[in-house]
């Protein structure tokens, strides 16, 4: 599994991929927050913290995760190389292990650096550090989930077809209909069930700083359960 995450993660840096997903990561969270005149700017909100990265971000990484995922396996679809990968001593779960694990490694280099929006917010507070150390950890551990989250979609996706285009789509759409569909769904419909499966509900609620076990199970679920399907579909075509 560790061979194939190094493998995945020293392929992103042997191409331009992993530079341009970090840069492009937090130069749109840049324009957004810091320059543009949007609600997301910091600046308009008012408030000196960073309420309006963790609104943002969600629907970066909507586009962002599906990007870098979408390689993960329609290359080897395309080139023909998963017969391969699968000939080596490693288990089917271990090959989408180290794919996933790779791939989640790039997304968390990228929120990194924004822990200098910390420091800016801590210095733009009256007095300066006068905001809720809970909810930011919260927060980016939000993040760090959502993120687990669309990175198992954006794999399963990728096993779904050779054109890495197609994969692209299907886990952009996956994952805007867990994020905002649910959502937007159980208001319509008035349904408390739908809601309950909406990751923005959740999101939402640890990056209240509190951790509740059911956003957690509910986040480890949803990685889970597309793993599996990402297994079920990479053995239905070993056979």
């Amino acid at each position: 599994m560790f061979s194939i995450l190094k493998k995945e993660f020293h392929s992103f840096f042997a191409s331009p991929v992993g530079y341009l997903v970090i840069g492009l990561f937090l130069i749109l969270n840049g324009l957004f927050l810091w320059v543009f005149d949007s609600g997301f700017n910091i600046f308009d909100y008012g408030f000196a913290d960073l309420t309006p990265f963790f609104q943002l971000t969600p629907w970066i990484f909507i586009f962002l995760i599906p990007a870098v995922t979408m390689r993960s396996f329609s290359d080897e679809l395309r080139l023909g190389t998963l017969e391969l990968l699968l000939a080596r001593p490693i288990s089917p779960l271990q090959l989408i292990l180290g794919k996933f694990l790779g791939a989640l490694t790039l997304i968390v280099l990228a929120l990194i650096p924004t822990l200098v929006y910390v420091y800016a917010i801590d210095q733009l507070g009256n007095p300066p550090g006068n905001f809720d150390s809970g909810i930011l950890i919260g927060s980016y551990l939000g993040l760090l989930f959502l993120a687990a989250a669309y990175t198992a979609i954006g794999i399963f996706a990728s096993m779904l077809s050779e054109n890495q285009i197609v994969a692209f789509l299907i886990a952009v759409f996956l994952c805007f209909l867990f994020y905002f569909g649910f959502d937007a769904l159980s208001a319509f419909l008035n349904t408390e069930l739908l809601n309950s499966l909406s990751l923005s509900r959740h999101f939402e609620s640890i990056s209240r700083g509190v951790l509740d076990s059911r956003d957690l199970v509910y986040f480890l679920a949803i990685t889970a359960i597309f793993i599996a399907l990402t297994r079920l579909k990479l053995e239905s075509k070993s056979l």
